[in-house]
């Protein structure tokens, strides 16, 4: 009988890579109970920002742990603060821009699965990140029912 997970994470508990320098940590792992749902933290890096993007089948949820910025949402430009929650409906094009704050976002998408997408392109701590075209982030990104502009 495999071990029962606890049910408390702790802020720098879960699976880390790196996305464009920020952390992330993922929480879940898609199996079991979280099978539903996938939830993490993203740290975004001040001038870094997220590309505009989206999911063919996954919604998605933001809520903005610390920092401020604007968030891109089909065209329309809306700004954002520490406390605040994003709704994203699959198919959505939506990013992030931040140019002088750090962001960290605390995301939950459903159906799960996106883990495998920041398990794809991120880098384990300490390694070096190989450089992608952006064809090759979509080619990857795709994978996931993901794609960039």
């Amino acid at each position: 009988m495999e071990p029962k997970k606890p049910p408390y994470v702790e802020r720098s508990a879960g699976e880390h890579v790196l996305m464009r320098g920020g952390s992330v940590f993922i929480k879940t792992n898609g199996v079991g109970p979280q099978s539903k749902l996938a939830m993490g933290t993203q740290q975004v890096l001040p001038g870094v920002g997220i590309p505009l993007h989206r999911h063919f089948e996954k919604d998605e949820t933001f809520y903005v742990i610390e920092g401020r910025g604007t968030f891109i949402m089909d065209e329309q430009r809306y700004p954002i603060e520490k406390g605040g929650t994003i709704f994203i409906p699959k198919l959505s094009w939506h990013g992030f821009e931040n140019p002088d704050s750090e962001l960290l976002l605390l995301w939950m998408m459903t159906p799960a699965g996106i883990e495998d997408f920041f398990r794809s392109l991120g880098t384990p701590p300490g390694t070096p990140a190989p450089t992608r075209s952006k064809d090759e982030v979509n080619q990857i990104a795709r994978q996931y029912d993901t794609e960039f502009r």
